[in-house]
């Protein structure tokens, strides 16, 4: 299981301790060394055991140079005869003769730091060279092949005639100083690894042992298959990454626990003021906005806090579930909160729930920075007097001084633009209210698992009859002319059109149209007969509250914009999107956009321009936005695409950062691990037994500081 079996609290302290000593403790780590180790995020013993290789190179068969075939991959060992700078027409490449007996091989740098590499390579020094083999029979050489220089004295058998770990660079550390680092490190430290993944789990999931693990994914043994090490899935790679996963669902799987452990609001009532709002609405629910309906009041009607994750696709209807939710909080003598993370945003909810509020007489306001501070105090005393129902709000619905008389009900929308202790902060100002968290970014179920996994989730699948497909046509510079009469046809039949930029004013550094100038251009330049407005998140609130006014009311045709749109606005009958510089924006982002138009009955069109050069990456990006309009699938490509971090925003979003594990490649074990990690959480809800004390122990140490804000995302 761990190596060695843990019975006493005295030796897991005892390991505890060992693991958490400065790195500088271990063999060849002096005080310079530990600083260039920092750079790395080092800093004690426990953090350099699993600094994992990055890459592997295969030394096991050091080749001669008379046998090296060409376009084939080698590693050979030989002296340096020269090393020089030449000149090839304009083009300098510094160049280094190496003899192993058999023959020379010459290697070549086209862009390298010169005087290093003088420094390096020295007549008559030894060096391992692996690279590309090019050439001819007569003329081999290596084009910027992997080196490292070799002293008499050293072990040879840790730097080479194995498979040897690459590990990240950092400047002023060597490979090989890296390795008998490492070597030092697993030799007097490893024994300490305490995993207490049980025996029976190991077993059934066939988990190799973790001590040999630790050894074996540094140093590989000579039978090793070396791919399976470069893609990580190695056995060795296996167990790290399942223990990676393990302990943070173990602490997902707690937070569960103590969510349905706490004592919430049991709201009971359900009658005659939510039957009159749904009876009130001009259409009907649809059966997936029916099934989360009735999700979310079977949570609210049991006695622990409901914490729900609620994902519906743009347009799917998630806000009349949020507000049937809030009229039921409303029912049963509480008040119901909606934090979104713009302006915009806030306002567009607020104009909806007011609608709703006053045809059930409800009392509604609008809390934002923006307000006046006599309009701001106002409502805020209202709020504490609990003379208001329904608050929406921004970041000022979490100031100190807002205080609810009697929050029973929290929804926050687009939560991956709040931060974790933001979130927090809104579910603390009551006492233990429900939260309802929706997105219309759809997650992917693996990232979902690890920044949601201690909340319940609910899904809109399903589309309100009548919502028109929108087209998406991705055009080029030269079709701009036929573009501008496509805007021109829908304005002249009384609709509505956006043109999105990436930019709200010029750039000196980037070539890419800006929205401010292009406003004017296309007011007087191609539309001058129809009404041009501007909207950009550097205008002031009541600015951009009064331009989107105008747009909804049709006193504007063509809204000119940045990324303020991206979610938010509701203008059934805009029905068209131009969106420049598409190759810029992220598939999640351009799907946030397109949801802007086809909110009606009307057929729309996105058109995604884009000039004719652009990166592999953005093509396949545009290709997938005409190809698709499953928000899901979006989402699955851009995470692949940009990763976890940058599709959700890693500073604000609470996503784990696993040393070892990859949500994107290693998902199935992250399944496996949460299978077992809520079995283990069930059977032992506060990991009391004898068998889970180990287990308890490195959570703790582990995930502590982090479970403190995971009940509300």
């Amino acid at each position: 299981m761990m190596g060695k079996s843990f019975q006493s609290e005295e030796e897991i302290r005892f390991c505890f301790e060992k693991l958490s000593l400065p790195v500088q403790y271990v063999k060849g780590v002096g005080p310079k060394v530990a600083r260039l180790l920092e750079r790395k995020g080092i800093r004690s013993v426990e953090d350099l055991l699993f600094f994992l290789p990055r890459r592997y190179e295969d030394r096991r068969n050091i080749e001669r140079i008379e046998s090296l075939q060409i376009d084939h991959r080698g590693t050979i060992i030989g002296k340096v005869m020269s090393a020089r700078v030449r000149y090839y027409r304009k083009a300098k490449v510094f160049e280094v003769e190496i003899d192993d007996g058999s023959g020379i091989l010459t290697a070549k740098w086209f862009r390298g730091r010169d005087a290093y590499l003088r420094r390096a390579f020295q007549a008559g020094q030894r060096v391992i060279l692996t690279g590309e083999i090019r050439g001819s029979l007569l003329t081999k050489e290596m084009a910027h092949p992997d080196f490292e220089l070799i002293d008499d004295e050293e072990d040879d058998f840790l730097h080479f005639k194995r498979i040897v770990p690459i590990y990240s660079e950092t400047e002023g550390l060597r490979q090989k100083q890296m390795r008998r680092i490492m070597r030092n490190a697993l030799d007097h430290y490893a024994q300490c690894v305490v995993s207490p993944v049980p025996e029976d789990v190991c077993a059934r999931r066939r988990l190799a042992g973790i001590a040999p693990s630790l050894q074996n994914v540094h140093f590989p043994g000579q039978d090793e298959d070396i791919d399976r090490y470069n893609s990580w899935k190695s056995a060795s790679h296996r167990r790290l990454t399942f223990d990676d996963f393990f302990y943070f669902e173990i602490a997902m799987a707690l937070r569960k626990k103590e969510n349905i452990s706490e004592r919430g609001i049991s709201f009971k009532r359900e009658g005659i003021l939510l039957g009159r709002f749904l009876s009130h609405l001009p259409f009907r629910l649809t059966g997936a906005q029916k099934r989360v309906l009735g999700e979310i009041g079977q949570d609210m009607a049991g006695m622990c806090p409901m914490h729900r994750l609620l994902q519906g696709d743009v347009g799917c209807g998630k806000t009349v579930v949020a507000m049937a939710a809030l009229v039921k909080a409303v029912e049963n003598g509480y008040q119901g909160a909606i934090m979104a993370p713009t302006e915009i945003l806030a306002a567009q909810h607020f104009s909806t729930v007011r609608q709703w509020a006053e045809q059930l007489e409800l009392r509604a306001a609008n809390l934002t920075g923006s307000l006046g501070s006599k309009e701001r105090d106002e409502i805020i005393e209202k709020i504490f007097a609990g003379t208001l129902d329904i608050v929406v709000g921004t970041h000022a619905l979490i100031q100190q001084r807002v205080e609810f008389k009697k929050l029973g009900l929290v929804v926050i929308d687009e939560q991956h633009r709040f931060g974790v202790v933001q979130r927090q902060i809104l579910r603390d100002k009551g006492l233990h209210p429900d939260v309802l968290v929706m997105t219309a970014t759809p997650i992917p179920r693996t990232l979902a698992m690890t920044v949601y996994g201690d909340l319940d989730l609910s899904v809109i699948d399903e589309m309100p009859p009548g919502r028109k497909t929108v087209q998406t046509r991705v055009c080029y510079e030269k079709e701009r002319g036929v573009v501008y009469d496509l805007i021109r046809t829908e304005l002249r039949q009384g609709r509505q059109a956006f043109v999105i930029y990436p930019l709200v004013e010029a750039s000196e550094v980037l070539d890419l149209k800006d929205a401010t100038r292009m406003s004017e251009h296309l007011q007087h330049a191609v539309f001058p007969d129809f009404r041009v407005g501007l909207i950009h998140g550097r205008m002031k609130g009541a600015d951009k509250d009064r331009i989107m006014r105008e747009f909804s009311m049709k006193h504007l045709d063509l809204l000119v914009s940045t990324t303020v749109l991206e979610v938010g606005i509701d203008i059934p009958e805009a029905s068209m999107m131009v969106i420049e510089h598409a190759e810029r924006f992220g598939l999640s982002q351009l799907h946030q956009l397109r949801g802007r138009i086809g909110r009606g009955n009307i057929p729309s069109l996105c058109v995604l321009m884009t000039p004719h050069r652009r990166s592999d990456m953005a093509a396949r990006r545009l290709r997938i936005m005409e190809e698709t309009h499953d928000g899901f699938r979006i989402a699955e490509e851009d995470l692949k695409i940009r990763g976890p971090g940058e599709f959700l925003g890693t500073r604000q979003s609470g996503l784990p950062d696993f040393p070892i594990a990859s949500i994107l490649r290693d998902g199935r074990l992250l399944q496996e691990a949460r299978e077992e990690a809520f079995a283990i959480v069930e059977a032992d809800p506060a990991l009391d037994k004898h068998e889970n004390l180990v287990l308890k122990k490195v959570v703790t140490r582990r995930w502590a500081e982090r479970l403190n804000y995971a009940k509300t995302g």
